[in-house]
Protein backbone atom coordinates (compact mmCIF):
# COMPACT_ATOMS: atom_id res chain seq x y z
CA UNK A 1 0.00 0.00 0.00
CA UNK A 2 1.12 3.42 -1.16
CA UNK A 3 -0.02 6.87 -1.27
CA UNK A 4 -0.19 9.13 -4.23
CA UNK A 5 1.65 6.51 -6.05
CA UNK A 6 4.70 5.12 -6.13
CA UNK A 7 7.56 7.02 -7.88
CA UNK A 8 10.20 5.70 -10.38
CA UNK A 9 12.81 5.54 -7.74
CA UNK A 10 10.90 3.67 -4.96
CA UNK A 11 12.61 0.86 -2.77
CA UNK A 12 10.49 -1.98 -2.69
CA UNK A 13 10.38 -4.06 0.58
CA UNK A 14 8.69 -7.74 0.38
CA UNK A 15 7.79 -10.63 3.47
CA UNK A 16 9.95 -13.42 3.24
CA UNK A 17 6.91 -16.03 3.09
CA UNK A 18 7.14 -19.28 1.69
CA UNK A 19 6.12 -21.54 -1.11
CA UNK A 20 2.49 -20.72 -2.09
CA UNK A 21 2.24 -18.02 0.02
CA UNK A 22 1.49 -14.09 -0.98
CA UNK A 23 3.97 -12.08 0.18
CA UNK A 24 3.70 -8.90 1.63
CA UNK A 25 4.89 -5.73 -0.43
CA UNK A 26 6.02 -2.45 1.18
CA UNK A 27 6.86 0.67 -1.58
CA UNK A 28 9.02 3.53 0.35
CA UNK A 29 9.05 6.49 -1.91
CA UNK A 30 11.09 8.36 0.42
CA UNK A 31 14.08 6.01 1.60
CA UNK A 32 15.97 8.25 3.50
CA UNK A 33 12.61 8.33 6.06
CA UNK A 34 13.35 4.66 6.68
CA UNK A 35 17.02 4.94 7.05
CA UNK A 36 16.32 8.10 9.68
CA UNK A 37 14.42 5.75 11.79
CA UNK A 38 16.17 2.94 12.01
CA UNK A 39 19.30 5.15 12.90
CA UNK A 40 17.64 6.92 15.68
CA UNK A 41 15.99 3.84 16.82
CA UNK A 42 19.26 1.96 16.58
CA UNK A 43 21.27 4.89 18.38
CA UNK A 44 18.34 5.22 20.73
CA UNK A 45 19.12 1.98 22.43
CA UNK A 46 22.82 1.03 21.93
CA UNK A 47 24.78 3.97 20.71
CA UNK A 48 26.77 4.72 17.77
CA UNK A 49 26.87 1.82 15.20
CA UNK A 50 30.94 2.48 15.20
CA UNK A 51 31.06 1.72 18.69
CA UNK A 52 30.32 -1.97 17.55
CA UNK A 53 31.82 -4.88 15.25
CA UNK A 54 28.17 -6.03 13.64
CA UNK A 55 27.77 -9.99 12.43
CA UNK A 56 24.62 -10.39 10.79
CA UNK A 57 24.18 -14.20 10.79
CA UNK A 58 20.63 -13.89 8.28
CA UNK A 59 21.22 -16.90 5.61
CA UNK A 60 17.57 -16.86 5.05
CA UNK A 61 17.11 -13.39 4.54
CA UNK A 62 19.56 -12.90 2.28
CA UNK A 63 18.99 -15.64 0.37
CA UNK A 64 15.82 -13.48 -1.35
CA UNK A 65 15.71 -10.12 -2.20
CA UNK A 66 13.84 -7.49 -0.89
CA UNK A 67 14.41 -7.58 2.93
CA UNK A 68 13.99 -4.34 4.59
CA UNK A 69 16.01 -5.96 7.88
CA UNK A 70 18.80 -6.83 5.57
CA UNK A 71 18.85 -2.76 3.76
CA UNK A 72 19.05 -1.53 7.44
CA UNK A 73 22.06 -3.98 9.10
CA UNK A 74 23.67 -2.87 5.51
CA UNK A 75 23.64 0.32 6.36
CA UNK A 76 24.47 -0.37 9.76
CA UNK A 77 27.34 -2.66 9.11
CA UNK A 78 28.95 0.34 7.03
CA UNK A 79 28.27 2.80 9.57
CA UNK A 80 30.29 0.66 12.36
CA UNK A 81 33.38 1.09 9.99
CA UNK A 82 34.67 -2.01 11.70
CA UNK A 83 36.86 -3.92 9.12
CA UNK A 84 35.11 -7.54 10.49
CA UNK A 85 31.84 -6.13 10.44
CA UNK A 86 29.81 -8.24 7.85
CA UNK A 87 26.64 -10.57 6.87
CA UNK A 88 27.05 -14.56 7.26
CA UNK A 89 25.28 -16.93 5.51
CA UNK A 90 26.54 -20.58 5.93
CA UNK A 91 29.90 -19.56 6.31
CA UNK A 92 29.65 -20.54 10.01
CA UNK A 93 33.09 -21.49 10.60
CA UNK A 94 34.52 -17.98 9.38
CA UNK A 95 32.15 -16.87 11.82
CA UNK A 96 33.58 -18.54 14.84
CA UNK A 97 36.98 -17.61 13.67
CA UNK A 98 36.06 -13.60 13.83
CA UNK A 99 34.34 -14.81 17.00
CA UNK A 100 37.48 -15.61 18.31
CA UNK A 101 39.48 -12.96 17.19
CA UNK A 102 37.26 -10.35 18.27
CA UNK A 103 37.39 -11.76 21.99
CA UNK A 104 40.95 -11.49 21.77
CA UNK A 105 40.98 -7.51 21.01
CA UNK A 106 37.78 -7.18 23.69
CA UNK A 107 35.67 -5.41 20.66
CA UNK A 108 32.41 -4.63 21.48
CA UNK A 109 30.26 -6.34 19.14
CA UNK A 110 26.25 -6.96 17.73
CA UNK A 111 25.75 -10.71 16.77
CA UNK A 112 22.34 -10.50 15.42
CA UNK A 113 20.98 -13.75 13.98
CA UNK A 114 17.61 -15.47 12.91
CA UNK A 115 17.09 -18.05 15.31
CA UNK A 116 17.62 -21.52 13.84
CA UNK A 117 21.31 -19.42 12.64
CA UNK A 118 22.33 -18.65 15.91
CA UNK A 119 21.00 -22.09 17.61
CA UNK A 120 23.24 -23.63 14.60
CA UNK A 121 26.48 -21.63 15.51
CA UNK A 122 25.88 -21.94 18.93
CA UNK A 123 25.92 -25.83 18.79
CA UNK A 124 29.09 -25.53 17.10
CA UNK A 125 30.83 -24.78 20.91
CA UNK A 126 31.25 -20.81 20.48
CA UNK A 127 31.43 -19.06 24.01
CA UNK A 128 31.05 -15.71 23.86
CA UNK A 129 32.43 -12.83 26.69
CA UNK A 130 30.30 -9.78 28.04
CA UNK A 131 31.85 -7.69 24.73
CA UNK A 132 29.28 -9.91 22.64
CA UNK A 133 25.66 -8.78 22.29
CA UNK A 134 23.58 -11.45 21.04
CA UNK A 135 20.35 -10.38 19.23
CA UNK A 136 17.37 -12.63 17.27
CA UNK A 137 15.55 -12.02 14.85
CA UNK A 138 13.40 -14.52 15.82
CA UNK A 139 11.96 -17.80 13.59
CA UNK A 140 12.95 -21.02 12.85
CA UNK A 141 11.86 -20.60 9.17
CA UNK A 142 10.96 -24.52 9.14
CA UNK A 143 14.76 -25.40 9.31
CA UNK A 144 14.10 -26.43 13.19
CA UNK A 145 11.12 -27.12 15.76
CA UNK A 146 9.52 -24.18 16.61
CA UNK A 147 10.30 -23.09 20.82
CA UNK A 148 8.81 -20.56 23.46
CA UNK A 149 10.82 -17.89 23.19
CA UNK A 150 11.33 -18.53 27.36
CA UNK A 151 12.90 -21.51 26.31
CA UNK A 152 14.83 -20.50 23.09
CA UNK A 153 16.72 -17.66 25.26
CA UNK A 154 17.36 -19.93 27.98
CA UNK A 155 19.60 -22.80 25.48
CA UNK A 156 21.23 -19.65 23.53
CA UNK A 157 22.42 -18.59 26.90
CA UNK A 158 23.67 -21.87 28.66
CA UNK A 159 25.40 -22.89 24.85
CA UNK A 160 27.02 -19.16 24.25
CA UNK A 161 27.90 -18.32 28.15
CA UNK A 162 25.96 -15.13 28.10
CA UNK A 163 23.62 -13.47 30.61
CA UNK A 164 20.97 -12.15 28.31
CA UNK A 165 19.44 -12.05 24.93
CA UNK A 166 18.15 -9.31 23.13
CA UNK A 167 15.41 -9.18 20.30
CA UNK A 168 14.87 -7.11 17.16
CA UNK A 169 11.08 -6.64 16.62
CA UNK A 170 9.57 -5.41 12.80
CA UNK A 171 8.13 -6.57 9.97
CA UNK A 172 8.09 -5.26 6.07
CA UNK A 173 4.60 -3.41 6.56
CA UNK A 174 7.04 -0.94 9.10
CA UNK A 175 9.63 1.02 8.97
CA UNK A 176 10.32 1.22 12.78
CA UNK A 177 11.80 -1.77 15.29
CA UNK A 178 11.14 -1.54 18.74
CA UNK A 179 13.91 -3.56 20.57
CA UNK A 180 13.93 -6.00 23.85
CA UNK A 181 17.70 -6.14 25.94
CA UNK A 182 16.14 -8.92 28.21
CA UNK A 183 13.10 -11.52 29.01
CA UNK A 184 11.71 -10.55 25.57
CA UNK A 185 10.07 -7.36 26.84
CA UNK A 186 10.42 -4.88 23.96
CA UNK A 187 10.11 -0.87 24.10
CA UNK A 188 9.47 1.46 20.91
CA UNK A 189 10.68 4.01 19.24
CA UNK A 190 8.99 7.33 20.67
CA UNK A 191 7.25 7.21 16.88
CA UNK A 192 6.04 4.17 16.99
CA UNK A 193 3.39 2.73 19.64
CA UNK A 194 1.92 -0.70 20.25
CA UNK A 195 -1.70 -1.43 21.59
CA UNK A 196 -2.95 -4.79 21.88
CA UNK A 197 -7.03 -5.60 20.87
CA UNK A 198 -9.17 -8.35 21.49
CA UNK A 199 -9.08 -11.44 19.97
CA UNK A 200 -12.68 -11.16 20.04
CA UNK A 201 -13.91 -7.70 19.08
CA UNK A 202 -10.97 -6.18 17.13
CA UNK A 203 -12.66 -2.86 17.68
CA UNK A 204 -11.76 -2.94 21.67
CA UNK A 205 -8.30 -2.88 23.06
CA UNK A 206 -7.66 -4.74 26.36
CA UNK A 207 -6.32 -3.62 29.56
CA UNK A 208 -2.68 -4.29 30.68
CA UNK A 209 -0.81 -7.83 31.06
CA UNK A 210 -4.22 -9.04 29.03
CA UNK A 211 -3.18 -11.09 25.92
CA UNK A 212 -4.79 -10.08 22.30
CA UNK A 213 -3.82 -9.21 19.31
CA UNK A 214 -0.77 -6.30 18.53
CA UNK A 215 -1.65 -3.74 16.71
CA UNK A 216 1.03 -1.74 15.95
CA UNK A 217 1.10 2.46 14.82
CA UNK A 218 4.57 3.74 12.82
CA UNK A 219 4.38 7.18 11.93
CA UNK A 220 7.24 6.57 9.82
CA UNK A 221 5.16 5.12 7.46
CA UNK A 222 4.36 8.77 6.34
CA UNK A 223 3.61 7.85 2.74
CA UNK A 224 1.81 4.33 3.70
CA UNK A 225 -0.23 2.51 6.08
CA UNK A 226 0.63 3.82 9.84
CA UNK A 227 -2.09 2.07 11.30
CA UNK A 228 -1.03 -2.44 11.09
CA UNK A 229 -3.32 -4.73 12.60
CA UNK A 230 -0.84 -7.67 12.97
CA UNK A 231 -1.32 -11.40 13.52
CA UNK A 232 0.44 -11.40 16.36
CA UNK A 233 -0.21 -12.23 19.90
CA UNK A 234 1.39 -10.20 22.76
CA UNK A 235 0.41 -8.35 25.95
CA UNK A 236 1.53 -4.81 27.24
CA UNK A 237 3.02 -4.14 30.81
CA UNK A 238 2.08 -0.88 32.79
CA UNK A 239 5.18 0.87 31.28
CA UNK A 240 3.26 0.28 27.83
CA UNK A 241 6.81 -1.88 26.68
CA UNK A 242 5.08 -5.40 25.06
CA UNK A 243 5.86 -9.03 24.97
CA UNK A 244 5.27 -11.35 22.01
CA UNK A 245 3.41 -14.72 22.68
CA UNK A 246 3.43 -16.02 19.30
CA UNK A 247 0.73 -15.87 16.37
CA UNK A 248 -2.75 -16.71 15.94
CA UNK A 249 -3.70 -20.57 15.07
CA UNK A 250 -5.08 -19.46 11.50
CA UNK A 251 -2.34 -17.13 10.76
CA UNK A 252 0.36 -17.08 8.29
CA UNK A 253 3.43 -18.26 9.49
CA UNK A 254 5.96 -15.92 8.24
CA UNK A 255 7.56 -12.91 8.67
CA UNK A 256 9.81 -13.00 12.02
CA UNK A 257 8.23 -14.35 14.95
CA UNK A 258 6.59 -17.40 14.06
CA UNK A 259 6.03 -19.72 17.42
CA UNK A 260 3.54 -20.51 19.19
CA UNK A 261 2.16 -20.48 22.76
Amino acid sequence: MICDGIQDNAVCFSSSGTTGQITSKHYVNDISIYESSFHQGFELFYGNPSDYCILALLPNYLERTGSSLVYMFNKLIQESQQPQSGFYLHNLQDLKKTIEELKQTKQKTILLGVTYALLDLAEMGVELTNDFIVMETGGMKGRRKELLKEELHQILKQLLKVDVIHSEYGMTELLSQAYSKQDGVFQCSPWMKVLIRDMNDPFTYVKERKSGGVNVIDLANLNSCAFIETKDLGRLNQDSHFEILGRFDNSDLRGCNLMIQ
